[in-house]
């Protein structure tokens, strides 16, 4: 076994991590459907790598993310920070007497759940009513309407819990608790960065890292996802410092990413210049501490290439980190699947590759702290006939920001990844998710010896809320920038 452990750190991290792992509950129900698509599956995609296996106090076997998430303390919404697979009885008072005195409890109000977690609790209800009868269904008295569904979680989102589908494990859950301010206040590299190391946090967070590593047969690589403007980032930042000094020989992919509130303009030009100066120093140090960094996050999605057939708003955390999501989804895939054999049959899922390799193979031997471009083109020129080179990357987007559109990279090393293509005139493997039917193609450069590499993932599908009927071939390329360097 070759494991990838998950680490969210900041609350946009969480809101694309909440889209990542409910991709892969889609994809693991819809190869689990015994009346399903067999192109659902895929034998040789193996979803152990970011899934584990355990059992619940009831003795119930759970399948839960490889996942350690952090964000503020009250960020999870109506979710309890212990899951929601493990927290039966846990709030049971304790039967140790420490104090003889008056004792005052202060309780937070719960937060009630939205339309979309009610509609997934009453379809547990209504399959354990199902195989309780027999098989025999019964309608349910307070149906709730897809409409509304939809219409909730596109107005309605205030935690990225409020979406999420998946049942987490305790020690995947970590709130940031005692900071005393909200998140707006949280907003910059210098005022977060004494959070790791006070009130033993940093020692309670490696801990739950280590319950997920020390479990793993062989673990390939971390894949970060973190907040990196604000002041999660100095908390990354240390926590990344303490990972490279307990797992040296682990590498590290780390996507550092921007929700739409870190592109608001700020009132005057010191704040700006203060934004700046706080960015680059995280840079900094948030890619001191990895194999290859990936930036992720536009001022404006709504008016780039990807919004073409998406109603994307900029201000929702819930539309933007959707499509980032779904990038970082397929950049993911070639992670999970199975070398295949040299009788395989090449029609099926090939092109296996560890984090390291990946890494290796984009920047080369014995190099690290790379910066790496996301790209992505939605909807694809047809795949069909001739293609002109150029018309495929003129339907790039960089998902990275500021990055210049126009610049070709003629000294680039090109690597592919195809997920959903063509098998042949007569055949076409459609890669249908979450009842889309896309295709996609990752294309990756590779700068020479001496220049900064970039790599360019894929966009494979989005949230079924976002888009409905929307058939798209992706594309992604990794194309060669100039190095530069942040100084702290």
């Amino acid at each position: 076994m070759r494991e990838i452990v998950t680490v969210q750190v900041g609350s946009f991290a969480n809101f694309i991590g909440s889209h990542f792992w409910n991709f892969q509950d889609e994809m693991l129900g819809l190869a689990a459907d015994p009346y399903g698509d067999p192109v659902f599956k895929i034998q040789s995609l193996n979803m152990d790598v970011i899934y584990r296996t355990g059992e619940t106090h009831q003795g119930t076997t759970s399948y839960t993310p490889r996942l350690l998430s952090i964000d503020f303390q009250g960020s999870l919404g109506s979710v309890s920070s212990k899951g929601t697979l493990y927290s039966e009885g846990s709030n049971e008072p304790s039967e140790v007497v420490t104090w003889a005195g008056h004792v005052s409890t202060h309780a937070s109000e719960l937060q009630n759940k939205n339309l979309f977690l009610q509609s997934l609790y009453q379809e547990e209800q209504d399959v354990a009513l199902t195989n309780g009868n027999n098989g025999e269904a019964k309608d349910s008295q307070h149906e709730i309407q897809d409409t509304d569904i939809v219409r909730c979680l596109d107005e309605g989102v205030q935690f990225w819990t409020d979406f999420s589908k998946v049942h987490y494990h305790p020690q995947s859950l970590y709130e940031v608790n005692g900071l005393w301010m909200d998140v707006k206040q949280f907003d910059n590299y210098g005022i977060g960065r004494d959070v790791f190391m006070e009130n033993l946090r940093g020692e309670e967070i490696c801990d739950k890292l280590r319950f997920f590593v020390e479990e793993c047969d062989h673990i390939q690589g971390f894949q970060f996802i973190v907040d990196d403007s604000g002041g999660f980032s100095p908390l990354a930042a240390d926590f990344l410092e303490s990972v490279s000094d307990e797992y040296t020989n682990t590498p590290v992919l780390l996507y550092a990413v921007r929700g739409p509130s870190s592109h608001m303009s700020l009132s005057s030009r010191k704040q700006t210049v203060v934004r700046d100066l706080h960015d680059a120093v995280s840079f900094s140090r948030l890619s001191s501490f990895c194999k290859m960094i990936v930036p992720v996050g536009l001022p404006s999605l709504s008016r780039s290439k990807t919004s073409t057939f998406l109603n994307i708003k900029d201000e929702n955390p819930y539309h933007c980190s959707a499509v980032y999501a779904a990038a970082l989804h397929s950049t993911s895939l070639p992670f999970r699947m199975e070398p295949l054999g040299p009788t395989a049959d090449l029609s099926d899922v090939f092109g296996a590759v560890d984090v390291n390799g990946f890494v290796q193979m984009l920047a080369g031997q014995s190099r690290q702290n790379m910066v790496a471009i996301l790209d992505v083109a939605m909807p694809s020129p047809c795949l069909s006939g001739k293609q002109d080179k150029q018309s495929l990357l003129r339907n790039l987007q960089p998902l990275t920001p500021e990055v210049a559109e126009d610049v070709d990279d003629l000294q680039a090393v090109e690597s592919m990844i195809m997920h959903g293509a063509i098998g042949s005139v007569q055949e076409v493997i459609a890669y249908q998710f979450l009842k889309l039917r896309m295709q996609s193609m990752v294309h990756m450069n590779v700068q020479p010896q001496g220049q900064c590499s970039a790599i360019y993932q894929q966009l494979v599908a989005l949230s079924q809320f976002l888009c409905h009927s929307l058939q798209s071939l992706v594309i992604l390329s990794a194309s060669m920038v100039s190095c530069w360097e942040a100084q702290s």
